[in-house]
């Protein structure tokens, strides 16, 4: 992406109202600090502990973004995408790990999911992604 599409991208993303994110992962420390690096970026965030929390949020709102951690107490991030897939096909699912697993990471993105990172990524590229997950679908929805 050359730096005046991405000088684009980051003007079109001012009104973070327009741009919420939701998080899901079980580890606080590294919920809190997604949740800032995107608030930094003037995204808006929902944060959620457990994929529990999210599945009942999801049950009476669109979302459009979601980053969830792979690995996590009660329910995967796998799991969690199969689910979210079948109630919400058209949200952007991008999935962050600690743990490399070749495997997975292909079956993630086999089944849908819009990036992957392994923590600790790089910010830039991480809200690169986000801000592409956002655009791709609201291509999709003009189209």
């Amino acid at each position: 992406m050359s730096a005046t599409e991405q000088a684009d991208i980051t003007e079109s993303f001012q009104d973070s109202n327009a741009y919420v994110v939701c998080v899901v992962d079980d580890d606080p420390s590294v919920r809190r600090s997604v949740s800032r690096l995107l608030e930094s970026d003037g995204f808006g965030v929902l944060a959620f502990g457990a994929p529990s929390q999210f599945l009942e949020y999801l049950s009476d709102h669109f979302v459009e973004v979601v980053v969830l951690d792979l690995w996590m107490d009660h329910m995967t991030g796998i799991e969690l995408l199969t689910q979210l897939s079948a109630k919400s096909p058209y949200t952007r699912v991008i999935f962050i790990t600690g743990h490399d697993d070749a495997a997975a990471r292909a079956n993630i993105m086999q089944s849908g999911a819009f990036d992957f990172f392994l923590k600790p990524f790089d910010d830039g590229q991480f809200l690169a992604a986000v801000r592409r997950a956002f655009l791709d679908l609201r291509k999709k929805k003009t189209a």
